[in-house]
């Protein structure tokens, strides 16, 4: 082999390994679908009946678990969230870091 092929394979090794997962990272097409379930979440939390708290809510997807954090006005409204992430497809687990808004 050449050093030109050699140095060929080489980065071409170099750019694929940088698209693939490893236990810490996603590769590119699961950060996709976290972003797609993300959007799935928010939407089916939006649509929720008695739900009027949905921008409040923080969604982030990882990996296909789902966590939500922020400030709701009352328990119904934090089953309701959990009930509609763990409604989406692809989600895997649902962490609930949602908690109630402190009376004035």
């Amino acid at each position: 082999m050449s050093k030109v092929s050699i140095a060929a394979v080489a980065i071409l090794a170099t750019v694929l390994s940088a698209c693939s997962a490893t236990s810490e990272s996603r590769a590119t097409g699961q950060a996709l679908d976290d972003t797609a379930i993300t959007a799935r979440v928010k939407t089916g939390i939006a649509k929720s009946q008695g739900f009027s708290e949905a921008a409040t809510i923080n969604v982030d997807t990882y990996r296909g678990v789902v966590m939500l954090a922020g400030f709701v006005d009352s328990k119904q409204q934090i089953d309701t969230a959990v009930a509609a992430a763990s409604a989406v497809p692809g989600v895997d687990k649902v962490v609930n870091n949602l908690r109630l808004k402190s009376a004035p």
